[in-house]
């Protein structure tokens, strides 16, 4: 047989070529799409495998604890995600399916930071030693078994509830100060007076209290403007109590989701209060209320700025002062204390918060913060907004026009509100304080996580 009876037909080779042609620029396309699907959902990936790496990290660092699985909130993403951590503990690393957008959170003395070594500017070891001693509740006994105040820790907990409810509630820690004293406090399993746990956006309240603390001592007007050397336009305007009340105007987006201002600040941002003070104005400055992490880490940029510390200065304003042995606030690539989210504690250590604003800055004799600086922090400001009863870092009962959250509190009741169900609420006319803190991502309304029940019945316990 001759070499040209077995060449295969020319018309058969050009099908042959168009057919790799057609797979090939399928395949192309295919890879075009999936690149291009992964570039543009990359930003969302991110803020979960950050969010992950960055809990996973600070969990060990902080808390001691190695569980942080049972710390992801209920996310289509989490089966994907996968972390690990370095042999030494100095860094953990989240990624999808073990290669895509790889998130890196590195531990260091001042908790973990994303992207970044911590950068902290702590002052020597013998000038931030804490006396745990002027925490009264660090040192008390735990309280004895009451009658009156076990019931209402077994209702907060949900004891009467199934395993799966038990567990949705989440409540971990439950703490009651009455009249300077620690009258009830209870645990969850692996959790104890000594477990640091993350306040979340209650360190927005906290952030009040360290501007307290420089207006006493005329370091800062709350009606300082000017805040930042780049705002020569409109937002020059914009005073110290816009940021504390999220009245700035500066345009804003808290929804976590794909690309918003909140997840990029938190996961792509080294230093949070320069991207925040980038925001173009959407609002005229005190003209419009919205929610904003990144007004309060603007604003702690701005302390620093002003008082030339980052790190440590709630050491030295708060900390050292309250004998708050425990408290971490960590920072961001920058240095910067994250005021917005980041700040642990043990419980006993956010009741000493709590009862220092009870005490409007008074503290074993000594004022901390100006007289009548709770009551002007507490006061709802007439006006448009989006929250109801934010004022200056803390959440009021009594709305601008008299009328109330809940009626069933006290008029003149406030709390600190935190992610994932943190609480601390303070009752001035009762003497009361009390803190909730735990993992409650699937909760949605107050009664239904057993705060305020808890806080009504409290109140009538004093009674």
């Amino acid at each position: 047989m001759s070499a040209t009876a077995t060449q295969t037909p020319a018309p058969r080779r050009r099908r042959g070529r168009l057919i790799r042609r057609l797979l090939a620029g399928v395949l192309a396309l295919l890879l075009v799409a999936l690149v291009g699907g992964y570039l543009y959902a990359k930003p969302l990936l991110l803020t979960g495998t950050g969010y992950a790496a960055h809990n996973a990290c600070a969990l060990a660092a902080l808390a001691g604890r190695q569980d942080a699985a049972s710390d992801l909130p209920p996310n289509p993403l989490v089966p994907f995600l996968r972390t690990s951590t370095s042999a030494d503990g100095s860094s953990t690393t989240t990624t999808v399916l073990g290669v895509l957008a790889g998130q890196t959170a590195y531990a260091g003395p001042g908790g973990c930071t994303i992207g970044a070594a911590p950068q902290l500017d702590l002052p020597a070891p013998a000038q931030v030693t804490i006396d745990p001693t002027r925490n009264p509740f660090s040192t008390a006994p735990a309280p004895a078994p009451s009658t009156t105040w076990d019931p209402l820790l077994a209702k907060a907990f949900g004891d009467d509830l199934d395993a799966s409810g038990k567990k949705a509630l989440g409540t971990r820690a439950v703490l009651v100060i009455h009249d300077g004293r620690l009258v009830a406090e209870r645990y969850a399993p692996g959790f104890s007076a000594n477990t640091r746990q993350l306040g979340w956006s209650m360190a927005k309240s906290v952030t009040n209290l360290l501007v307290g603390r420089l207006v006493a001592q005329g370091r800062l007007a709350v009606t300082d403007d000017h805040l930042r050397p780049e705002w020569t336009d409109r937002r020059a305007a914009i005073t110290v109590d816009q940021l504390m009340r999220m009245t700035s105007g500066l345009s804003w987006n808290e929804d976590y989701d794909l690309g918003t201002p909140i997840t990029r600040m938190l996961y792509l941002e080294p230093d949070m209060g320069r991207y925040a003070a980038s925001q173009p104005l959407a609002h005229e400055p005190g003209s419009y209320q919205q929610y904003s992490s990144g007004s309060t880490n603007l604003l702690c940029s701005v302390l620093r700025a002003r008082t030339g510390s980052g790190a440590a200065l709630p050491w030295r304003e708060l900390y050292q002062p309250l004998g708050l042995s425990s408290a971490v606030w960590e920072t961001d690539a920058a240095g910067t204390p994250v005021c917005s989210s980041y700040l642990w504690a043990t419980p006993r250590d956010w009741a000493a918060l709590g009862q220092l604003a009870l005490q409007d800055g008074t503290w074993q004799g000594q004022r901390l913060l100006p007289e009548g600086w709770m009551a002007r922090s507490t006061t709802v400001l007439p006006g448009q907004g989006e929250e109801t009863g934010y004022a200056a870092g803390w959440w009021a009962n009594r709305l601008a026009d008299g009328s109330l959250v809940d009626p069933a509190l006290p008029a003149e009741a406030y709390w600190a509100n935190g992610h994932d169900g943190q609480r601390v609420v303070v009752v001035p006319s009762a003497k009361l304080v009390v803190v909730r803190l735990g993992f409650s991502p699937s909760i949605k309304t107050p009664d239904t996580l057993r705060v305020l029940p808890l806080v009504k019945d409290a109140v009538a316990a004093t009674r």
